[in-house]
Order: C-alpha cells, then sequence, then structure tokens
C-alpha cells in the first residue's frame, strides 16, 4: 500500500517547506507531486498535510508516517549503495577455502594482488572449513572452494584453474631420490605422511596404490605442507604433494622429488567453486582472473 515514493515525497515536504520546493527537490512537476500524495491520502483514508496552513504542516497521520519515513529511507539508502558497491566490485565479500591443503602455499601470495584490486572486499581464509567446505558453500557461508575433485552438486559452479603433478616427496640422501619414477611396491616399504582426510579423497591411495593392490607399510597423519615437507626432509618418511607445493624445499637442497608412476606421472587439476547465482559478481570473477 505505501510505496518507498510515498515516503520520499512526505521527507521532502518536511525538509523544503512546501510544494513547489519539494517537488523541484523530487524533480518532478507540482502537478505530479500532489497528485502522487493525494493518492496515498485515498489508498489510506486519512488526510496526510493540512494545506490550509502556511506552510503546509503534516497532520497527525502524515507525522506517523515521516517518522517512518527517517527511519526507513537512511535503511534503503545505505542498502542501495551497497547493492551498487557489490556490483561495481567495490564492496562484497569473499570467504575462501580449501580441500587442497597445500593450496595456502600458493594462494596466499596471490590474494596480495587482490587485495589491491578489490580493497573494499572482505577477504578470508576459512581455514576451519577444510575438511568439509562444499556443503558450507552452498549454504552461504563460504564463497568460493579450492577443489582438486570436482563434484557435480547442486546450485555450483566449477571453473578449471590450473593442471599439476603429484610428485613424491623425499629426504636428499633416500634410497629413492635419486630414481627417475617410482612404482607403488616401491612404496609398500615406506611411512607415508598424509593429510588428516578420507583415504579414498587423496590421490596417492585412490590412483596409484589401491589400483596395484599396494599399501604403505605406515601411515602418519600431519596436517601442513610445510611440516610433511620438513618431515620428509628429516626422513622421517614420505610425502606426495603437488610440484608446485614442494619448489621452495627443492630449491634449498633440503628434498628431492620423484615421478609417480611411468609416462606423464600422477596429474591433477585444481578446480574453483562458487555459487552459480553469484559467479559473475565483479569481485568473485576479479578472484578467479587473479588465481586463474
Amino acid at each position: 500500500m505505501i510505496e518507498l515514493r510515498h515516503l520520499r515525497t512526505l521527507a521532502a515536504l518536511a525538509e523544503a517547506g512546501s510544494l513547489t520546493a519539494a517537488a523541484a527537490r523530487l524533480h518532478l512537476t507540482q502537478s505530479a507531486l500532489s497528485h502522487q500524495l493525494k493518492e496515498l491520502e485515498e489508498r489510506l483514508n486519512l488526510s496526510l498535510l493540512d494545506r490550509a496552513a502556511r506552510p503546509p504542516t503534516p497532520t497527525q497521520a502524515g507525522r506517523r508516517l515521516l517518522e517512518l519515513a527517517n527511519r526507513v529511507l537512511p535503511q534503503v539508502d545505505e542498502a542501495l549503495a551497497d547493492l551498487r558497491g557489490l556490483a561495481a566490485g567495490r564492496t562484497g565479500r569473499l570467504y575462501i577455502a580449501s580441500e587442497c591443503h597445500s593450496c595456502l602455499e600458493w594462494l596466499l601470495p596471490r590474494l596480495r594482488g587482490y587485495r589491491d584490486r578489490f580493497p573494499g572486499v572482505e577477504l578470508d581464509v576459512v581455514l576451519s572449513a577444510s575438511l568439509d567446505p562444499l556443503p558450507r558453500l552452498q549454504e552461504g557461508a563460504l564463497d568460493v572452494v579450492l577443489s582438486p575433485d570436482r563434484r557435480p552438486l547442486p546450485g555450483l559452479e566449477w571453473t578449471p584453474l590450473f593442471d599439476y603433478e603429484m610428485r613424491l616427496v623425499v629426504a636428499a640422501g633416500h634410497p629413492l631420490a635419486g630414481c627417475p619414477a617410482v612404482r607403488p611396491e616401491d612404496l609398500a616399504e615406506q611411512t607415508l605422511l598424509v593429510y588428516p582426510v578420507a583415504r579414498p579423497r587423496l590421490d596417492v591411495f585412490a590412483r596409484f596404490l589401491w589400483p596395484a593392490g599396494v599399501a604403505p607399510a605406515r601411515v602418519r597423519e600431519v596436517e601442513s605442507t610445510a611440516m610433511q615437507v620438513e618431515l620428509a626432509a628429516l626422513g622421517q618418511g614420505v610425502a606426495v604433494l603437488p610440484d608446485w607445493a614442494c619448489a621452495h624445499g627443492v630449491a634449498e637442497d633440503r628434498i628431492r622429488t620423484v615421478r609417480l608412476g611411468a609416462a606423464d606421472g600422477l596429474t591433477g587439476r585444481l578446480h574453483a567453486a562458487v555459487r552459480g547465482a553469484e559467479a559473475r559478481l565483479a569481485h568473485l570473477a576479479g578472484f578467479l582472473d587473479a588465481i586463474r
């Protein structure tokens, strides 16, 4: 029954003090403003303005609506400004989680450049959501999930980012360090350092060891990529990590990496999942461009 234009009309009348000045403020003719006011009075079956007074003053009903206008219109204007900022990429929220534990080594440096382009976006990497982030993405608690495991889930849109190779990480003096490639059975006597996630989600099991009917001698769960590299460098086990996650240790000559299997080795592809309804938001599209 009551529209925002009606509230804006009453607010303009109260501020301007006359129909003529209010009409000019609203970019309307005086006749159009009077018609709008009369239309609202007919809807409410109440007089909102004492036209006999000079200048015209609000009636009791008019004052009540003016109170509403003074409370609601600033909130509406603030929300509209936020929405314009969201459409232009000036504002927004970007909560990121990753199913790829080693991704932080690669992601964090790229966020610095993104922050320069989108300084008004609320940005956070939600480490607590790394174990099962996709349901939280669907619910709206997260905005982007990085995952090597693309799954067809309702409402989500997936963007391929890049391909990578999984490499066996060993100490520089490890017996496997000089091999051109390792076979599944080469890991049968090794302590395998892995992330604390379900085994079927680990490529080294699902795509390398299990198809060959091989199990490592021992499995040790280690939460961080950096700690896996350090333990491997100390000869406390071997790890399987993306090539870019171990480049720093290789450069420092603390570890060696070896291809898994023959031919092209064990490769993967990293994807970014977002809610399809929001995939075209400027700050989300800008993030995908920054990390692709």
